[in-house]
């Protein structure tokens, strides 16, 4: 069983950034794609970023493309996600999450998910 954290939430203002960690633990960390997620109030949960197992493969949601950045240490066991220029509109409890497959690509299902991380952002 994969255990999945996430760290790094936190109370900021708008156009700071923030930097999200991730550590998945309980397999080959790199055979998995780790994504990002996020739930805003009232909102659904929704994709934010992705990274293949490799680390050469990355996909964002075009509200986000320019601004986060998303990477991984397959030597530590970890991933980031470096959040810039952020919104108001960015607040949300962000999610890691983690699939049995080192493909990752807009769509695709993941399997291991961490009780998330609050990020607020004020205005």
């Amino acid at each position: 069983q994969v255990q999945v954290v996430e760290s790094g939430g936190g109370l900021v203002r708008a156009g700071d950034s923030l930097r999200l960690s991730c550590t998945a633990s309980g397999g080959t960390f790199s055979s998995y794609a780790m994504g990002w997620f996020r739930q805003g109030p009232g909102k659904e949960r929704e994709f934010v970023a992705s990274i293949s197992g490799s680390g050469v493969s990355t996909y964002y949601a075009s509200s986000v493309s320019g601004r986060f950045a998303i990477s991984r240490d397959n030597a530590k066991n970890t991933m980031d996600l470096q959040m810039n220029s952020l919104k108001p509109e960015d607040t949300a409890v962000y999610y890691c999450a983690a699939r049995r497959s080192p493909i990752a690509g807009p769509g695709v299902p993941y399997d291991y998910w961490g009780q998330g991380t609050q990020v607020t952002v004020s205005s």
